[in-house]
C-alpha cells in the first residue's frame, strides 16, 4: 500500500468519525448483546440493544477496532436509536454490496458511510467495517426472540 493510498484511506473525515464513536458505554442491562470479531485484523465490537415495539431504544458499544471499524461504528451509533432490525440489516447488506460489489452508499439514515467507499480496494478491511452493523443486527435479533419467548 503507498503512502497516496494510505491518505486516501484514512481520509481526514473517517479520522474524525473514529475519534467521536456514539454510545461507547455497555448497558447495564440490556435486552440483548453480540460480539463480532474480524479474524484477518482482530478487529472486535461488541453491542448491547434494549429495544421497544422491535426499535432500538438504549444502544451501547465495544470497540476495539481499527480507525475504519471506527468511523462505521460512529455511523452506526449516531443513528440507530428508533431504528428496527429491517433497516439494519439492510444498511449492513448495502454496506456490503459497496465494499465488495461497487454498489451504491447505504440509504438514509446510514448515508454516512459513504465515507468508506475508498476502502473497497482493500478487502481485508470489509470485515472491521462491517462489523458494527453485524453486531447490531444480531443482537437485535436476540432482543426479538427472548421478547416473542
Amino acid at each position: 500500500m503507498s503512502d497516496a493510498d494510505l491518505i486516501k484511506l484514512y481520509s481526514g473525515r473517517i479520522l474524525e468519525l473514529a475519534s467521536d464513536i456514539p454510545f461507547t458505554e455497555r448497558l447495564s442491562a440490556p435486552d440483548a448483546s453480540a460480539k463480532k470479531r474480524s479474524p484477518l485484523c482482530g478487529s472486535t465490537i461488541t453491542v448491547d440493544v434494549s429495544m421497544n415495539h422491535g426499535r432500538v431504544t438504549a444502544f451501547g458499544q465495544d470497540v476495539k477496532a481499527c480507525a475504519l471499524g471506527q468511523a462505521a461504528a460512529s455511523v452506526v451509533g449516531g443513528n440507530i436509536i428508533g431504528r428496527n432490525r429491517v433497516e439494519v440489516e439492510t444498511a449492513r447488506d448495502q454496506l456490503k454490496a459497496m465494499l465488495k460489489s461497487d454498489g451504491p452508499a447505504p440509504d438514509a439514515p446510514f448515508d454516512g458511510l459513504e465515507v468508506l467507499i475508498p476502502a473497497k480496494e482493500f478487502r481485508n478491511r470489509h470485515a472491521s467495517i462491517l462489523l458494527s452493523l453485524e453486531a447490531t443486527a444480531e443482537a437485535m435479533a436476540e432482543a426479538e426472540k427472548s421478547a416473542c419467548a
